[in-house]
């Protein structure tokens, strides 16, 4: 069975906490991508080298490596550098996402490619547009993820629910399809199986204790000033 085949039709979590909050430590981390995989997780998004590390020795499903960085010349936050592709998969990963928008950048998308192939590893592009997902695909990237739609200046403004309609598209041109982005309750991630994803990856509403624990907070407050 091949890593697509495993991941087909299954849940992917992205164990990423608030950056610099108490949750954000490797040891932290690995427990999170381990009580995700006994939940029932088909595979694991898992941002930093040193993260990926302590995550890799405690589970056996695959690992999609991320690393992101805050570029003082690029907007491109997701996987910039051929260095970056190169430790990703020294850590362990075996699918590594990448920004695979048509942005200004250090390294190009081709390069960045031929670096994970290089590596042994499956590539994931991060698109935000059917344009983007069809570059990725031409250049080879194996999964065609919805992850950067509403966070770009083309899409801005699509920052509420699913974009059902690139997940369409994107199962159009006849790639593996990873919706991710905003899939925060189990009926979204139905949906977006739904709407022609191969699997779908969650992240803030599981992992992200700080970000859940507000709308919780939210509600309560809400309820109590209807109810004054």
């Amino acid at each position: 069975m091949t890593l697509l085949d495993t991941l087909r039709g299954g849940l992917v979590v992205s164990c990423q906490p608030v950056d610099d909050g108490p949750m954000d430590h490797p040891d932290i981390v690995a427990a999170m991508a381990a009580a995700a995989v006994a939940g029932g997780a088909d595979g694991l998004r898992i941002e930093g080298v040193e993260n990926l590390a302590a995550v890799r020795p405690r589970v056996s499903v695959p690992i999609i490596g991320i690393l992101k960085r805050d570029l003082d010349d690029s907007p491109v936050r997701i996987t910039p550098y051929l260095a970056d592709v190169r430790a990703l998969a020294e850590a362990g990963a075996d699918i590594i996402a990448y920004d695979a928008t048509d942005r200004p950048r250090p390294e190009s998308t081709a390069a960045i490619l031929a670096a994970i192939h290089a590596a042994g590893a499956l590539a994931m592009a991060d698109c935000s547009t059917l344009a983007d997902g069809r570059r990725a695909l031409s250049e080879g990237a194996a999964i065609l993820g919805t992850t950067l739609s509403g966070y770009t200046d083309e899409t801005a403004g699509r920052t509420e629910g699913l974009d059902t309609v690139l997940i369409g598209a994107f199962r159009d041109l006849g790639g593996f399809v990873m919706a991710e982005g905003r899939a925060n309750t189990p009926a979204l991630a139905a949906q977006a199986m739904a709407a022609g994803a191969d699997a779908v990856t969650v992240g803030t509403a599981l992992t992200r204790l700080e970000h859940v624990t507000g709308w919780f907070r939210d509600a309560v407050s809400q309820a109590i000033e209807e109810r004054a």
